[in-house]
Order: C-alpha cells, then structure tokens, then sequence
C-alpha cells in the first residue's frame, strides 16, 4: 500500500512538471564546520568535552586530523585481509644506550609454557638466537645491569612441550656438513670479525607468541611457529652487554622470523621499524607502510637478496647535492651510526665543514673528526642532510648530530658520520630516526615515511609539528664491523661500548634536529 502510495505521488509530480528535470538536493555540512559544531552543541549538549577539543580551522592541529582520516582510510583498506603481528608483550621497542650496546630490543614470548626474552633487533642478520642450557653465556641477573627491574631468562628446549629439534636433514638447516648423522640437531655458529665475538649452539622450532591487529577487529593472540638458535655458548661482546638475553635476526634469510611468518600465511611478506628521538620505537610485522610513503628497490648482491642494500644516487648538505655522490648502502637497525664509503665521506665532511659558521676543534676523543665549539650567546648555522634516491624520492635525515656541553658552558656538536672501510655504506639507526621505515619484501623495496613512532592504535594519526627537543646524557659509542661469505663486511649488532671518560661521556646530549619545512613535505606528498 504505502509503495502505491509513493509511486501516485511521483507520477502526479511528473505530470505536473512536465518535462522539468527531476531532481534531489542535500546540503553537505563537513564534519568541522561551525554548523557541525553547532549542530553536535544542540544534540549533546557539551556531553564528552566534544566541544571543547573542536580543532579551528585550519589550525594544525585541524590539519593532523584531516590527513590522520586520510591514513587510517587507507590502512582500513588493507586491515582485515592483513593484519599486523608484534610481539605478545606490545610492539615497543627499548633502547638503553651505552650498557647495552646502542642496539634496540624489543621483549618476546617462546615455548610452552611462555618465557620472555629481551631481544636485541638486527635488520643485517637473520637467526633469533637466545641464551639456552649455557655453557658459556651472559650474565642475566638484573642486579648486573643498571637498566633492568628484572632478570633476564634462559631457554630450555626441554622444558617447553611445543619444542623440537631441527634435524640436519632439514631444509634450513646450513650446516648439515657438521652433522654426524641426518637425524642429529643441526648445528649453528655466527662468528664477527672483531673482539672474538660469537654465539653458537643448536637449531630448535618452537612457538613464538604474538599478537594480531586488523584494524577493524580487537587484538587478538596467536603462536607461531619458528626457529630458534639454542645458544649454548657466546663469546666477545656476546659477554660484555651486546644482547645479552638474545638477538632477533630481520634479515631476508628463509630462516628469519619475517621470513617465516610470512611463508605460513600469516603476514604479508613485510616489516616496519619505527625509531623515535626519545629511543624508543614500534616494530610490525606485515606492515608494508602507507601508501603516501616514499621508497627505493632493493638491489641483488650477485644476484641474490641476501641483505638490505639499496642505491643511494645523491647525498645532499644543505642546499648542495654533491656530485658523484652516489653509493650502494646496507640499511641495518644493528648498527648504531651511519658509515660512508671513503670518497664520499670525504666530500661530505668538506661540504659540511664548509657550511658551518662555527669553530671546529679536536675532539679528545676521537670518535668523530668534525666536531665544533660554540657558545650560548653565538648565533650558528647547522646544515641539513638528506639523501636522494631513483625517481627523486628524498629521505631527509633528523638525527645526524650529537652535542655536550663542554668546558666553559660552551656547547660541542659533531656530525656522526662515520668513516668506513668499504665500497659501500651502511645506513644506522641514527638516520633511521624518525621515520617508519618499511622493510617491502614481496615487493623488494625500502619504504620511509615521517613518522612519531606511535601505538598501533594510533597509527593512522599524523603530527606535522616537529617533536620537542630531547636531551639524553648517554655517551658516545664505537661501532664494529662482521665479515660474511657473501659480502666483504656488514655491521653486527654489536656496537662496541663507548669509552666512559666523564669528561664528555656523563654531559652528552641528544638534540633533534628536524627539517622545517616536514608540515610541508607531507602536504606535498598527499596532495
């Protein structure tokens, strides 16, 4: 009846008009209008403080919203065919400075029932190894270290019912040469270059508790499958504060915690590092980042994906991109400051040096040559770093300057970038800071993007201002290097301790140092 009813009323309409075109209208009202403010004050009152946090129009604060919909829009694309994977205990990362070595951790699950490691994150490596039935191993109680408020652990395949051993028939086992019979564990051993430092023992599969985040659902807890390196025996820095409960292997090996998330299905084959000034940070497995991201192909080494190496076409100081400064680098979260190949770096200290309306002094202790005096009431210029990659995809660098106080109140700042020994450089954690940096496996490609390193919860949310600046009195470190069989030398996570002069270690600080103009980079990107 009332379908009759409606269908009479049209029909009468359109006799009555003729051949008018028929026509609806609706007034749009955007969800921060003043009539949409007036219109939530009339039906709730100021009920939830709605009101009150209102952003103004084109405020920033208005803008953040405004392009934090825009990201959550485009991970809720995504959300609930992939989600994302983190560690049982939360997706934070930890940074302790120098008593552990400059190396992030993060907190994992294993076994059954569940033990809690702190493992240390290494993106140049591919085992997760913990301390296990030791023979030889790190100290674990907590009264050892200043920074912990509990002992670490030690693994014991027997005392987990989901535990097995890795034969050496299996196909990921590497060292089966070593191996008396197929049936035997598979044996494993990592040696560094420097300091005598290695970590050996056995292979074991077990469960690695995580958590899974889809966007549209409640957090939800799972258990994975993957391999574990009973590590019997460490030596070197293994002793000595470098990952002293284990180390998280990131890297592109098939037997990698990525790897072999992603081969179960669970993940899309990807990963995130988020790193933040304060030293902290996230970390997701199966993030491929946002689609406003900017990134650069992986390159083969000898035809393989055996390590993050990318192509760095230009490296830019100030508002000078330097010519043939082109290089191949390993991206690496174990190494705690960036290296440039020898020709390059001598041109980017030069330019640096060059820009720099200060005066540059002898650093006593000699872990950085540029280093440069200037006083409170004495105006001074730091230049900006960034590097360019193919398709003129830029990644600007925030952290690549560690100042103290020195004699006299006056304040020493020095470039933290390192000379190194090869052909290639490696990019570390401290121009990793501040970005979400988006390890694209399936598609081969590094993605970057500014981000503040949040929950995943808040994810989708943008902050365009620069963060407050930060101050850390942490010392200054020396970083090693690892030799392999298939490249001349990558980075360990082992950073190697600083020296513990108070002279400059006790009174170092940390300053961020962001570019200007990030509101307007990341407008650019979305627009």
């Amino acid at each position: 009846m009332e379908k009759r009813a409606v269908f009479l009323v049209l029909s009468v309409w359109l006799l009555l008009g003729g051949s008018a075109a028929l026509t609806f209208s609706s007034r749009l009202i955007h969800r921060f209008s003043d009539e949409a403010k007036a219109l939530w004050t009339a039906r709730n009152g100021n009920a939830g403080n709605g009101v009150v946090s209102w952003p103004k129009r084109n405020s920033l604060e208005y803008l953040e919203l405004l392009i934090g919909n825009d990201l959550k829009r485009q991970r809720m694309k995504l959300g609930s065919q992939y989600p994302l994977l983190f560690p049982s205990q939360g997706s934070e990362t930890l940074f302790f400075g120098n008593e552990f070595d400059w190396l992030h951790y993060t907190w994992i699950d294993i076994g059954t029932p569940n033990v809690s490691f702190l493992v240390a994150l290494d993106a140049g490596s591919d085992l997760l190894w913990v301390p296990c039935d030791c023979i030889q191993c790190a100290p674990l109680s907590a009264s050892y270290y200043n920074s912990l408020d509990k002992d670490l652990s030690e693994y014991s395949p027997s005392l987990s019912s989901s535990s097995k051993n890795l034969s050496c028939s299996h196909l990921l086992c590497e060292s089966s040469s070593y191996c008396k019979g197929p049936n035997d564990p598979c044996p494993y051993i990592i040696e560094y270059d420097s300091d005598n430092t290695s970590t050996s023992g056995y292979l074991v599969e077990d469960k690695l508790h995580l958590k899974s985040f889809s966007g549209h659902s409640e957090e939800s807890s799972l258990q994975a499958s993957v391999v574990i390196g009973c590590g019997r025996k460490q030596s070197g820095g293994y002793l000595d504060g470098a990952a002293p409960d284990g180390l998280m292997g990131l890297g592109p090996g098939n037997i990698s915690v990525p790897s072999l998330l992603a081969k179960a299905g669970l993940i899309q084959n990807s990963f995130s590092i988020c790193l933040d000034q304060n030293g902290s940070g996230r970390i997701y497995f199966g993030d491929k980042g946002l689609a406003t991201q900017q990134s650069t192909p992986f390159l083969p080494i000898g035809g393989k994906y055996e390590k993050y190496f990318v192509r760095v076409e230009h490296l830019c100081v100030g508002s000078s991109c330097l010519e043939k400064s082109g290089f191949s680098a390993l991206v690496d979260s174990g190494t705690s400051f960036t290296y440039l190949p020898p020709e390059i770096y001598d041109k980017v200290v030069l330019e640096f040096d060059k820009q720099v309306n200060a005066r540059r002094i002898s650093n006593q202790e000699d872990f950085w040559k540029y280093c440069y005096n200037v006083s409170s009431q004495e105006p001074f210029k730091i230049p900006s770093m960034r590097l360019k990659f193919a398709m003129n995809q830029s990644f600007e660098i925030h952290n690549h300057i560690y100042s103290y106080t020195g004699i006299e109140g006056f304040t020493v700042f020095c470039l933290t970038v390192l000379r190194g020994k090869d052909d290639f450089g490696i990019i570390g954690q401290n121009f990793m800071t501040g970005h979400d940096i988006v390890f694209d496996r399936e598609n081969l490609k590094l993605g970057w993007s500014h981000s503040s390193c949040q929950d995943v919860n808040d994810k989708s949310s943008v902050h365009l201002a620069p963060p407050p600046s930060g101050e850390s009195p942490i010392p200054l470190p020396t970083n090693e290097q690892q030799s392999t069989n298939n490249t001349q030398a990558v980075t360990p996570a082992v950073a190697g301790r600083a020296s513990t002069n108070p002279s400059a270690a006790s009174s170092l600080q940390i300053p961020t140092l962001l570019c200007p103009m990030a509101s307007l980079l990341i407008l650019r990107c979305l627009l």
